[in-house]
């Protein structure tokens, strides 16, 4: 898993390329949202147009990482995510809980 954050405004876009399944990558991504959040970084986008695969681990990050963010009056949009991410969050029924961008700029537009 390859991480890359970027600094847009107040808006930290991170770019995710692989897979984000149990093990490193889940505990990686888990480590610099954290660290993001606790420096007061709340607005996140994720772009997931390079993850091929999502397992329940990375499914369960991104549902707690989300609700911390709200909890301290940010939030987390994905952008991009592929079809398998797609698919996998709708299978759950978790999918309408993201606000799903394809576009970066509405993405970060979104966040006021």
């Amino acid at each position: 898993m390859d991480i890359e954050v970027r600094s847009l405004g107040q808006v930290k876009v991170i770019k995710l390329r692989g897979k984000l399944s149990l093990g490193p990558s889940v505990d990686r991504l888990r480590a610099d949202l954290y660290e993001l959040m606790s420096n007061g970084d709340t607005h996140i986008v994720l772009d997931l147009s390079e993850v091929p695969m999502i397992d329940s681990s990375g499914i369960g990050l991104l549902v707690r990482s989300l609700t911390t963010a709200k909890q301290v009056g940010g939030s987390i949009r994905l952008l991009a995510p592929s079809k398998f991410v797609i698919q996998t969050l709708k299978m759950i029924g978790l999918l309408n809980l993201f606000d799903v961008f394809e576009d970066p700029q509405q993405a970060i537009a979104s966040f006021g």
